[in-house]
Formats: structure tokens, C-alpha cells, sequence
């Protein structure tokens, strides 16, 4: 399978990569943006194939990430807007709150197959989590292969499109709020004489395990809570001091906040 993007930005890189890491060859790989050093540079470094134009990039590729800013993205679409309707790849869209049927409205088409997903950084190392939504153009062995594409660099989720909204907090910002977290356990732990780099490691670690847990366990998240607060001690009294400092309100806030920014 040939595969195609259009932008290579810091989401794009991380896609191309995490696919790398899982055996997709370099040469199997084609990519365009609007600065050429750029993308020259980068298929210098990575041995992906750069292509002269977005045209180009379609003509060659089974499967075509659409990977641009969203300020950019009619722009770029009407100018590929015949190679798309003429060699018909499956679109991939990683462009945020740009909709499917936006997209076909600015190709003039309601035939184009297209497959709009919301990747998270952490895709680059194989444990992404990307939410997936496709037109009814899209065969189901078409999608088949999108899917693949992402589980090879994490974990999917099928969504209503209504609802990327709330993936994009749950997922697509997270990553920032758990690295904010976790750095705040180390400077926590720096106060009590640990260095930040080991008290960052030991603090990391234990996230890590804790969310591994989660995914494992047929308890919920509050029941292992339970399971590690013994009565009376430690664990109960950091918990009650983390709550009376409103920590679980702070996040749904935060979610709240994230929520209504990318609606708009």
C-alpha cells in the first residue's frame, strides 16, 4: 500500500514515524507541503519519498492523509480537487474541526471517500489513541486498512462525528494534562530532596503502570482507588487533601474548557 501526505507538520511527522517504527518502509512513503525545505529536508533525514506537488502525492498513494492546518485546508483541496476525483483515494483527514461533509462541500463531490480521525501525539511511539469517523463512500475493506494504519501505532475508537469534540479533550489534549500531572508529582517530590530528573522517572513509571492498570482490570478506576487506600492512611489523607484543593473539579473543568474551544 502506497500512502500519501499532504502537510507535514509535527502530527504528520509523528504518524510517519510511528509507522515506520511498525515496519511500513520509507519507500512506500510520499509526501508534499508548502515549504519545500521542509519536506525535502525531512525525506532527507526519514528516506520517504517527496513529491513535487499535493497532485502528485495523490496520484502515487493508495491512502492520502490530509494533514494541513485548518486555515489552509480549502485552499489546499480545491487545489488537488481534480486528482482527487479523478484517481479517488481513500482521504485521511487528521485536520481539527473540519467535518466530512465540510470536506466534500469544498471537493464539490459527495462521492469522494473520506475517513476524518483525530490522532493524539503519542502515536510517534506506537501507543497513540486516534478516534476514526467515515462517510458511507468508504468500503468497508477501505476502512479496514485505515484502521490498520492507526493500530499499528496505537488504539482506535469509532465515533459519532458529533462527538470529536469530546474525544479531542479526552485524548487529543490529555497527553498535555497528564505530562502537567506528572510533572507535578516530580516537583513534589524534588521538595522532599529528590532530584527532578529521578523524581520525573519514578513519578512517570507510576503513571504508566496506574493507566496499564486501568486498561487491564475489569475494575473501574475508582475501585482501584479503593483497593490502594487503606483506611486511615497515607493514600486517604492525600486523596482528601487533593480533593478539598478541588483537584477533580479542575479537570472536568479543564475538560469543560477544552471542549468549548474547539467548538468554537
Amino acid at each position: 500500500m502506497k500512502i500519501g501526505f499532504i502537510g507535514v507538520g509535527n502530527m504528520a511527522k509523528a504518524i510517519i514515524e510511528g509507522l515506520m517504527c511498525k515496519g511500513v518502509e520509507a519507500k512506500n512513503i510520499f509526501i508534499h507541503s508548502a515549504h519545500k525545505s521542509n519536506y525535502e529536508v525531512y525525506s532527507q533525514e526519514t528516506g520517504v519519498s517527496a513529491c513535487e506537488s499535493n497532485s502528485e502525492v495523490i496520484e502515487k498513494s493508495d491512502v492520502v492523509f490530509l494533514a494541513v492546518k485548518p486555515i489552509v485546508v480549502e485552499k489546499v483541496l480545491k487545489e488537488v480537487k481534480d486528482s482527487v476525483l479523478t484517481h479517488n483515494p481513500v482521504l485521511v483527514s487528521v485536520v481539527t474541526g473540519v467535518s466530512v461533509a465540510e470536506l466534500e462541500d469544498t471537493l464539490g463531490s459527495k462521492n469522494v471517500k473520506i475517513v476524518r480521525t483525530m490522532p493524539n501525539v503519542n502515536v510517534e511511539i506506537g501507543e497513540g489513541m486516534t478516534a476514526l469517523h467515515k462517510n458511507d463512500n468508504v468500503s468497508d475493506e477501505d476502512y479496514q486498512l485505515v484502521r490498520e494504519l492507526f493500530e499499528k501505532i496505537g488504539k482506535v475508537a469509532e465515533i459519532e462525528e458529533k462527538d470529536f469534540s469530546t474525544f479531542v479533550a479526552l485524548a487529543g489534549s490529555s497527553p498535555a494534562f497528564v505530562y502537567f500531572f506528572i510533572d507535578s508529582l516530580a516537583r513534589s517530590g524534588v521538595k522532599y530532596g529528590l532530584n527532578k530528573q529521578k523524581a520525573t522517572q519514578i513519578a512517570a513509571q507510576a503513571v504508566l503502570g496506574s493507566a496499564l492498570k486501568v486498561l487491564k482490570s475489569d475494575k473501574t478506576p475508582w475501585e482501584l482507588v479503593d483497593d490502594v487506600s487503606s483506611p486511615g492512611g497515607t493514600t486517604v489523607a492525600g486523596l482528601l487533601a487533593m480533593e478539598e484543593a478541588g483537584f477533580m473539579t479542575s479537570i472536568v473543568k479543564g475538560v469543560d474548557v477544552t471542549i468549548s474551544k474547539d467548538k468554537g
